[in-house]
């Protein structure tokens, strides 16, 4: 673990506030962070770290969250994803409970190992709409900057999708769920000015 990459993402997270025992916390957070994306690049061909990165920072310095965890689960919240064998990992170094939570904001085809097939969209979107409110939360930061990261991408129909999936499910789920929270209101809101600018965008 490079000290420059501990010392960023511990100034990310915003650990300076909080107390000493969620600091140790994060650390061992941020070791695990590394050790699961370490090699992996997104498909903008840049390294994984950077995403869960930008999702904590979203989460803290545009949605206002403030609580270790919840800023905890945005720099793991694709851990699962990128090596679903990392869970023992995890569990051993924050516990079962946040595992179980990670798992449960995890598409079912890569905690399976195996390739999307036919109606495992359908399933993570049910999945998707019965998270709380916390994991919900974090899920949605983690689509807005998906959103705001897809001008990079040179997969055209990945920015097709990821705008299709903007209008006919996360907004109308961030529609419905924002009452839940003054985080989640201000993740609608968010998300609903990508939609405007993606709308914006594809006009001629």
């Amino acid at each position: 673990m490079a000290t420059t990459d501990l010392s960023h993402t511990l100034t990310t997270l915003g650990t300076t506030a909080w107390p000493a025992r969620e600091r140790a916390r994060a650390r061992v957070a941020a070791g695990v962070a590394f050790t699961i994306y370490a090699g992996h690049t997104r498909d903008q061909g840049t390294p994984y770290l950077q995403h869960p990165l930008a999702v904590v920072a979203i989460l803290r310095d545009e949605l206002g969250v403030t609580q270790p965890e919840t800023l905890l689960l945005g720099l793991l919240h694709d851990a699962l994803e990128v090596d679903p064998s990392s869970e023992t990992l995890v569990a051993h170094q924050l516990g079962t409970a946040f595992a179980e939570r990670l798992r449960a904001m995890t598409p079912d085809h890569r905690l399976e190992h195996r390739p999307k097939a036919p109606g495992d969209e359908t399933r993570w979107r049910m999945k998707t709409a019965a998270l709380p409110a916390e994991e919900l939360l974090v899920r949605l930061a983690d689509r807005i900057h998906n959103l705001r990261d897809l001008a990079a991408s040179p997969n055209q129909e990945r920015r097709r999708k990821f705008v299709r999936n903007l209008s006919d499910f996360h907004l109308p789920l961030a529609g419905a769920a924002r009452h839940l929270s003054p985080y989640l209101e201000a993740a609608h809101t968010l998300l609903n000015a990508e939609y405007v600018h993606h709308q914006q965008e594809a006009r001629p």
